[in-house]
C-alpha cells in the first residue's frame, strides 16, 4: 500500500467523533432514513449546524467550480452530507473518487482538523480510466494537505496506519463496478471496510438501482445493481443497518436502461444506504 506526499500519522489526530453523533442518530433517520418521505434540506441544514456543520454555505460556497454546481440539483449535495454524518474534524474515506465531487464537499466539511483520503483498489489500477492516476491529479489539483491517495487490494488487508482510523466510508456510483472484478467476494470487501472504521462508524453505498431482485445481473451491462443485494452483502459482514436516504430515488427511470444512455444519464433512480459498524 502506497500513500503520496502524506503521512497518514500525521493526518489522523482528530479525535474520535462517532460516539457523540450516536447521539443524535434518531433524529438524523427521522430526517434522512427508513423511507419516511421527502428529505427537508432545511430541517437537514438545522441538524448539521447544531453539530458544528453548516452543509448550507459548503454548497453556497461560491468558489465552487461551475460544472460542481451545475450538478447540485440532481446530487442533492446538502442530504448527502446530513445523510453521511459528516462534520469537522472528522476522517472520511471516500471509495473510487472519479472526478471530485464529493471529495471536494467531504474536504470542505471535515475542515483543517479532519481529512479525506482517496481509495482505489489495486485491481482497478490497469484499467484504461486510469482511476489511481485520476485520484493523484485530483489531489494535487485540490492542493489540499490533508487529502491524500492510497492503494491496496480489494478485500486487505487493511494497512495497520488505516485501522480503525475512519469516522465515514463513503462510495458513490462504483459499488456495482466491485461485482466485475475477478474473484470479487462482496463479504471481504465489506469486511475490509468494517476494519476501516471507527466503533460507531458509518458506511454509506450510493448507487444505480436495478430491478428488484435482479441481484447483480446489470452490474457490467446497464451498470446497476439491486439495493437487496448490497445490503445483504453488507450486513454479512457484521454492519448493522441505519437506514436510507430516499432523495435520490426517481420513478420516471425504468431501472433497465444504462446509466449512461443520455435520455437519464445524472437522473437514475439511486439507492442510497447508511450502515454502521458496532461500537
Amino acid at each position: 500500500m502506497k500513500h503520496f506526499q502524506c503521512n497518514c500519522a500525521q493526518l489522523f489526530h482528530a479525535p474520535l467523533k462517532s460516539l457523540a453523533l450516536m447521539a443524535t442518530t434518531a433524529s438524523m433517520m427521522a430526517l434522512t432514513g427508513c423511507g419516511a418521505g421527502p428529505t427537508d434540506s432545511t430541517q437537514m441544514a438545522k441538524v448539521a449546524r447544531a453539530e458544528g456543520a453548516d452543509y448550507g454555505a459548503i454548497v453556497a460556497d461560491p468558489s465552487r467550480s461551475a460544472a460542481d454546481r451545475a450538478d447540485d440539483a440532481v446530487r442533492m449535495p446538502v442530504a448527502m452530507l446530513a445523510f453521511a454524518q459528516v462534520h469537522p474534524g472528522m476522517a472520511v474515506l471516500e471509495m473510487l473518487p472519479g472526478g471530485g465531487y464529493f471529495t471536494r464537499l467531504f474536504a470542505a466539511a471535515t475542515g483543517d482538523g479532519g481529512n479525506v483520503t482517496l481509495y482505489v483498489p489495486d485491481e482497478l489500477m490497469a484499467k484504461k480510466w486510469v482511476p489511481l492516476q485520476r485520484a493523484e491529479e485530483l489531489r494535487v489539483a485540490m492542493g489540499n494537505p490533508t487529502v491524500l491517495v492510497a492503494h491496496y487490494p480489494l478485500a486487505g488487508p487493511v494497512p495497520d496506519d488505516m485501522a480503525e482510523r475512519y469516522d465515514v466510508v463513503w462510495t458513490s456510483r462504483n459499488y456495482h463496478d466491485f461485482h466485475n472484478i475477478a474473484g470479487y467476494d462482496g463479504k471481504a470487501y465489506n469486511a475490509m471496510v468494517l476494519d476501516l472504521l471507527k466503533p460507531g462508524g458509518v458506511y454509506v453505498v450510493l448507487d444505480h438501482a436495478a430491478p428488484d431482485g435482479s441481484g447483480k445481473a446489470a452490474t457490467d451491462t446497464t451498470h446497476r445493481i439491486d439495493a437487496d443485494l448490497v445490503r445483504r452483502e453488507v450486513e454479512s459482514a457484521g454492519f448493522i443497518y441505519d437506514g436510507e436516504s430516499p432523495v435520490l430515488k426517481n420513478p420516471a427511470d425504468d431501472r433497465l436502461s444504462n446509466v449512461f444512455d443520455s435520455a437519464i444519464k445524472g437522473r437514475t433512480d439511486q439507492f442510497v444506504l447508511r450502515f454502521r459498524k458496532p461500537g
